[in-house]
C-alpha cells in the first residue's frame, strides 16, 4: 500500500480532469489516476518511448486540460 496525501485544486481544474476521465474510455478510473499520470509523465524524469498513437492521445488529453 502506498502513502497518499491530499492536495487542493480549483474546482475548474477538477472539472477539466473529471471530464477527461469520463472521455478516456476507461483508460483512467478516477481524477486521481489521471492527475498521477500527468504528474509522472511530465515530471517523472524517466524517458519512455511512445507510439505515434499514444503520443497523440496524450497530447489530446493535455490539450483538453489546457496544457497545450
Amino acid at each position: 500500500m502506498s502513502d497518499k496525501v491530499s492536495i487542493e485544486i480549483s474546482k475548474e481544474a477538477y472539472e477539466l480532469l473529471r471530464k477527461t476521465v469520463e472521455e478516456s474510455g476507461g483508460e483512467f478510473k478516477s481524477v486521481e489516476d489521471l492527475l498521477e499520470f500527468i504528474i509522472k509523465e511530465t515530471l517523472g524524469g524517466e524517458e519512455r518511448s511512445y507510439s505515434p498513437e499514444e503520443e497523440e492521445k496524450i497530447k489530446d488529453n493535455l490539450r483538453s486540460l489546457g496544457y497545450l
